[in-house]
């Protein structure tokens, strides 16, 4: 990769492909937290990994990871019973740390805004977990598509997520509701599903489900986003469907992790089509391999590859990846 060969979202470069990791530093994370048994309060720049991080998370895939501003505060009032509120007064995307001209209304560096994060977690038996949430985003200075007005992002979401695991079996579902925020010009009114079943068999764990994130009425795209989400692992690590194609999408796959040669690796088939109006968008491959590297504690390498195929040149375009990794742990 050439110096400059690239579109890091602020140097102008369109010509090429998007590698959101533009060079630059800034503060990751600076709080203040107390403690006291299994409850805490957190006030300052920090991570907010909520659940499997499908709603909001910290990406910490990419170079910049994405921090909150804000105050969080976390109860176990019983031992069964966990809450988990978070107030956000700016987020620190991975589009960090500065704007440039090339900054377009749906990559800002920063997103201020008052939202509301609120995740209550119910261990309803030794083989089933409830979490229901309520996720008040105001983000008024960012938009779902760089020609959509601001404010097309901040929406009320309110889901239910059941998950589970019972010998070798491991199941979840989960079902939300998005509407949009008063403060959005666009009235939004869809829905999220999930079905997801895995199996685990001499080391070998296997994992089939299906995902749909629904298209939205009327023009522009309204259809279900997740802007603060790790977006990474979901529908493909060929990364085309990071924000939600108008008419939606369902996803639905099948993968395996499997330990080889003192290492593992993964395995992913994804087929993807519109929620709504027909048609195909198209499929795609996912592979990885993670082994410790001999002689080094706590370094590791990593290749990755992802091979997407597009089955309407219209919607989507065939897209290839490939990625090689090390990292090291102290």
């Amino acid at each position: 990769m050439g110096e400059g060969r690239y579109n890091d979202t602020r140097n102008g470069e369109r010509q090429y492909p998007v590698i959101a990791d533009r060079a630059g530093a800034e503060i990751n994370q600076a709080l203040l937290r107390y403690t006291s048994g299994k409850n805490s309060a957190t006030l300052g720049r920090q991570r907010i990994n909520l659940g499997n991080q499908r709603f909001v998370g910290g990406s910490a895939w990419r170079q910049n990871e994405q921090t909150y501003d804000g105050v969080r505060l976390q109860f176990a009032p019983v031992e069964q019973l966990a809450i988990d509120y978070s107030f956000i007064d700016n987020i620190n995307t991975v589009f960090g740390p500065d704007d440039s001209a090339a900054t377009t209304a749906a990559n800002p560096s920063d997103i201020g805004g008052h939202s509301h994060l609120l995740n209550i977690g119910w261990k309803i038996a030794p083989a089933l977990a409830a979490s229901a949430y309520y996720y008040e985003l105001d983000l008024d200075r960012i938009a779902v598509t760089a020609t959509a007005p601001l404010g097309t992002l901040s929406s009320r979401t309110t889901g239910l997520r059941l998950e589970g695991a019972q010998g070798a079996w491991s199941y979840a579902a989960e079902y939300a509701r998005q509407h949009e925020l008063d403060s959005n010009p666009w009235q939004l009114d869809s829905r999220y599903l999930l079905a997801e079943f895995g199996y685990k068999v001499h080391g070998v764990a296997l994992k089939a489900g299906y995902e749909s994130l629904g298209g939205g009425e009327g023009s522009g795209n309204r259809a279900f986003q997740t802007p603060l989400a790790t977006k990474h692992i979901f529908q493909g690590w060929a990364d085309v469907f990071l924000t939600t194609p108008a008419q939606g999408i369902d996803d639905a796959y099948v993968g395996a992790t499997v330990p080889l040669a003192g290492g593992s690796l993964q395995a992913w088939y994804h087929d993807f089509s519109p929620e709504r109006g027909g048609g195909s968008y198209g499929d795609e491959i996912d592979m990885s391999y993670a082994h410790p590297i001999p002689g080094v504690k706590g370094l590791a390498g990593l290749l990755k590859l992802a091979r997407y195929r597009s089955d309407d040149p219209a919607r989507t375009v065939d897209t290839d990846k490939v990625w090689v990794q090390l990292q090291y742990t102290y």
